[in-house]
């Protein structure tokens, strides 16, 4: 399991939840709502109050990360660092299955692989 710390990303902006919630509800159009717990992107979990609002722009992810005593930012993180490293895991978990058969999970699009969309 990853963390936060292993992709690069963008601090967009720095409040309380409420307000990093609005900043991505007044300035992206694509959003979808998450409940806390969930996984947003292979090894980062969403902490707040939901709906939790996570927005998808020009091949990157915008969503509200509380880091426990740091506080609460808007952040922006690549799709294709995720989806690289998400290959990376894919070519591992097909070489440890060579044996059994395999039904071509491959990189297909952006969207199908994230967590929620």
């Amino acid at each position: 399991m990853s963390c936060i710390d292993n992709y690069h990303y963008d601090i967009l902006y720095r409040g309380s939840f409420k307000e990093c919630a609005q900043y991505i509800k007044s300035n992206y159009k694509n959003i979808r709502d998450l409940n806390a717990g969930e996984e947003v992107i292979e090894g980062v979990m969403l902490i707040g109050k939901p709906p939790i609002p996570v927005a998808y722009h020009d091949d990157y992810i915008i969503f509200p990360y509380t880091k426990p005593c740091y506080g609460t930012y808007v952040l922006r993180v690549p799709l294709k660092e995720y989806m690289q490293s998400h290959k990376e895991k894919m070519n591992k978990e097909k070489d440890k299955k060579d044996k059994r058969s395999n039904n071509g999970s491959g990189i297909k699009n952006i969207l199908s692989k994230l967590k929620f969309w």
